[in-house]
C-alpha cells in the first residue's frame, strides 16, 4: 500500500509544511481543523515554537460547522484576531476535514479579506501529502500574491526552500546567509525562514535565486518564467557526520536517503563514489541519475537497501528501524526533521 508504515513514524504532512513557510513572517496562520492538527504543528513538526511562539490558530471545527460549512464563523473568529494584531496577513491552510467537504477556499479569501481588511492566502492541503507538497504550495500563494515587479538589484540574492523540516536546524537561515555573503552577495533573502513578507514583495529584484530543497523548484521557476530570475539548485549545507564521512566514501556504493537537493549536492561532492539518491519526498526527473529512486512504501525502502548492495547508507536514523541493525553495511546519520523529529546540533559547510 502505497505510503503505508509498519516501522517507522509518520512523515510531517503538508499542512505542517505550509505552516513552517509563513511561520517566521509576521502572520495569522489559520489550520483550518477541529484542534487536532494545529497540536501536531506546534507540538511536532514545528521546532521553533518551543522557543519562539507564533501566532497559530485552530478554526476549532465542530461537527455541525464541518457538515453544514459554516464558514463564516470561521471569519468571525478571523476578524477577531485581526482587530488585535497588525498582521500583515492571513494564511487559512487545509487540512482532511475541508478536503472532505470541498471547502470554497476562492470564496473563504473573498469573504475573509472582506470582514478583516487584509490581505489573505489559502493554501488547499489535504493532511494525506508530504510536508514539501505543503511547503511549495505556501511558496507559490505568497509570490502571486505579494511580488512586484522592481528592478534588479547587483548583489540580491534569494534562497528559497529553506525551512527546518527540509535542513533540520532552526539556524539554518543564518548559516546560509553567512555562506553566500562569502561568495561576494551583498543581500541575502532566506524566504520563508528569518524574513518577513518584505522580501517577498521584492523578489523580482533579486539577481539570482539558489533552490535549496524540492519544495522551492516549482516557484523559483515561477519566477523565472514571470521574471526572468535565473536560478541555481545546490544546499550548501549537510549533516555533519554526513561531512565527515564523504572523505572515507570515495570509491564505494553508496545510498543517500534525504530531501532530493540535499542528497544531490552531497552526491556532487563525492565524484570517486558510486551514489544513488532515493527520497520518500519529491523527486525532481531534471535532477535525477539513473538507478536513482522516489520510495513510496516502507517495504520498497527494506528491498532497496537488502538487494543494493550498498557500503554505506547515509539518511536519517529513524530509517534504521526497517531493517536489520547490524545489516547492510555503514549507516551514516544525516537527521531530516521532517522523518524524526530531530534537530542537527549544528550543520556545516562541505
Amino acid at each position: 500500500m502505497k505510503g503505508l508504515l509498519k516501522v517507522m513514524s509518520p512523515f510531517a504532512p503538508d499542512q505542517s509544511g505550509a505552516a513552517s513557510v509563513f511561520y517566521d513572517m509576521n502572520a495569522i496562520t489559520v489550520i483550518c481543523d477541529a484542534g487536532g492538527c494545529t497540536g501536531n504543528v506546534c507540538g511536532f513538526d514545528e521546532p521553533r515554537w518551543h522557543g519562539n511562539a507564533r501566532p497559530i490558530f485552530s478554526a476549532g471545527l465542530r461537527d455541525m460547522d464541518a457538515i453544514l460549512g459554516r464558514d463564516d464563523r470561521l471569519v468571525d473568529k478571523l476578524k477577531k484576531v485581526s482587530d488585535k494584531t497588525d498582521a500583515d496577513f492571513a494564511a487559512i491552510i487545509g487540512t482532511p476535514v475541508p478536503a472532505v467537504i470541498a471547502t470554497d477556499y476562492r470564496a473563504l479569501k473573498r469573504m475573509a479579506e472582506k470582514r478583516c481588511g487584509i490581505p489573505v492566502v489559502t493554501c488547499e492541503c489535504t493532511g494525506t501529502n508530504l510536508y514539501d507538497e505543503g511547503e511549495e504550495l505556501a511558496y507559490m500563494e505568497l509570490f502571486r500574491s505579494f511580488t512586484e515587479e522592481i528592478p534588479v538589484r547587483k548583489g540580491r540574492l534569494g534562497i528559497i526552500g529553506a525551512t527546518p523540516l527540509n535542513l533540520s536546524d532552526i539556524s539554518a537561515d543564518r548559516l546560509l546567509r553567512s555562506h553566500y555573503e562569502k561568495e561576494g552577495y551583498s543581500e541575502v533573502m532566506c524566504y520563508g525562514m528569518g524574513e518577513g513578507l518584505e522580501s517577498i514583495r521584492q523578489a523580482a529584484s533579486a539577481e539570482l535565486n539558489i533552490v535549496v530543497s524540492p519544495s522551492g523548484l516549482a516557484p523559483a521557476r515561477w519566477l523565472e518564467k514571470k521574471y526572468g530570475t535565473p536560478y541555481r539548485i545546490e544546499c550548501p549545507l549537510a549533516g555533519e557526520e554526513a561531512a565527515e564521512a564523504k572523505e572515507r566514501l570515495d570509491g564505494r556504493k553508496v545510498l543517500i536517503v534525504h530531501n532530493q537537493v540535499l542528497a544531490c549536492s552531497l552526491r556532487d561532492r563525492m565524484p570517486e563514489s558510486e551514489v544513488t539518491v532515493a527520497s520518500f519526498f519529491k523527486m525532481d526527473r531534471s535532477l535525477m541519475r539513473e538507478g536513482d529512486v522516489r520510495v513510496e512504501t516502507e517495504d520498497q525502502f527494506m528491498r532497496l537497501v537488502a538487494e543494493g548492495g550498498y557500503d554505506a547508507v547515509i539518511c536519517d536514523e529513524l530509517l534504521r528501524r526497517a531493517v536489520k541493525k547490524d545489516a547492510y553495511g555503514e549507516w551514516i546519520n544525516a537527521r531530516h526533521f521532517a522523518v524524526s523529529g530531530n534537530l542537527e546540533e549544528r550543520l556545516c559547510e562541505l
